[in-house]
């Protein structure tokens, strides 16, 4: 990876190893899961035989040191798995993104050297399943109006952990959990505290699956806690700083999102383009007519618009890690673009295939209402919107 200088120009390359991987998860993706994604999709089974195959080739903890149990590589090689397991499956591509962003990130970079050990390594290797918890009832966007509590014992060794999260993907099938919840209420977001929770333990429990538009094969469900007890080992990174780490692990996490909606678009994009050139109407193809050629120009700009704001948003984040830094603006820009990116490309897709995009004959459907969620979760295209502009007016 090539990075200018803080006001030099900007770049990223690819080096013999991205391409290698790039290619790999191609290859497994359109062997593996492609066919195998309308009928997961159908059903909403979650795909734990093909998660574990993931974390056999090492793609569920990229990012992660070989020495926890990931790859040792690096964002790059995070976002171009993800836009090629995307374009396979979204709900694959879920999986993927919270094991690398949300969950095994938080730990890296904010745990101790034995919770790294500990936590990291059986997650990054697809042993297990890990999923990242913040959202409740009441607080999405929010964070500050948890409802749930977290209160240290007489003994002072355990937290005592009760109420409800909602909204926690892979949460039926997790086996380890990072979770955020109050400490000390009365200091709304500085009273956060983040825990790394066992599913295992007594005092856990997992409410109903939702029945989703799309990514329907991402697992998704309330958890409820009932006197869990915690150790105080496993507090990630401080009493108090579970707020931080949360913001900071969503900005690494918008940039999986935001390929992840970039691969959505490519898969769609491509198959309406090959639509175009073999679809016949009036005696030609329909690619040869000017409403049509609007289209495909549109889609292929904004496509290509994603990329280059993801990839900006890579550099930001390599720099900010060296320096100490923060990309949250650059993250937000990308997630917020790819996904709304993603939403129009998948339309316009439907659109030229006319009634057999509509019918579930096609995949064209199912990347429509895939592309929906990249819109919410991880932060809604409002809250993106409202980050960018205060971060620009200097509004803390």
């Amino acid at each position: 990876m090539a990075i200018g200088g803080q006001t030099g120009p900007l770049s990223l390359a690819l080096t013999e190893e991205h391409e290698m991987l790039r290619t790999a998860a191609r290859e497994f993706a359109q062997r593996e899961i492609a066919p195998v994604a309308a009928a997961y999709d159908e059903s909403g089974a979650f795909p734990l035989e093909t998660a574990r195959k993931m974390g056999e080739m090492g793609l569920m903890g990229i990012e992660m040191p070989e020495a926890y149990g990931g790859t040792g590589m690096d964002t790059l090689a995070h976002v171009l798995t993800m836009i090629e397991i995307a374009k396979a499956d979204a709900s694959h591509s879920t999986i993927l993104s919270v094991n690398n962003s949300l969950y095994c990130n938080g730990i890296l970079w904010f745990g101790t050297e034995a919770q790294k050990r500990e936590w990291i390594k059986p997650v990054a290797s697809g042993e297990q399943i890990g999923a990242y918890s913040l959202t409740e009832p009441m607080s999405g966007s929010d964070a500050g109006n948890m409802a749930s509590r977290a209160v240290l014992n007489e003994a002072g060794s355990h937290y005592i952990i009760n109420g409800r999260k909602s909204w926690v993907t892979s949460a039926p099938f997790a086996d380890r959990i990072v979770l955020f919840t109050m400490t000390a209420a009365e200091e709304k977001h500085r009273g956060i505290t983040c825990f790394l929770i066992d599913t295992s333990q007594p005092g856990f429990s997992r409410g109903k699956t939702e029945p989703k538009l799309g990514i329907r094969a991402s697992a998704t469900s309330e958890i409820i806690f009932d006197d869990y007890a915690c150790p105080v080992e496993h507090v990630l990174g401080g009493v108090g700083q579970g707020f931080k780490i949360a913001m900071t692990v969503l900005d690494a996490g918008r940039i999986g999102i935001a390929a992840q909606a970039l691969g959505i678009a490519e898969a769609a994009y491509e198959a309406a383009l090959m639509y175009a050139r073999e679809r016949e109407a009036f005696g030609a193809p329909i690619g040869t007519y000017q409403m049509i050629q609007q289209k495909i120009a549109d889609m292929k700009t904004r496509i290509e618009a994603g990329r280059g704001l993801i990839y900006q948003a890579i550099i930001a984040k390599e720099r900010a890690l060296a320096t100490g830094g923060r990309y949250t603006t650059e993250a937000s820009i990308a997630k917020l673009f790819c996904s709304e990116a993603a939403a129009y490309v998948t339309d316009e897709a439907l659109q030229i295939h006319g009634g057999m995009g509509y019918s579930k004959e096609l995949p064209i459907e199912r990347y429509y209402r895939d592309a929906r969620i990249t819109r919410i979760y991880e932060g809604t295209s409002e809250i993106q919107r409202m980050v960018i502009a205060r971060n620009e007016l200097g509004i803390r």
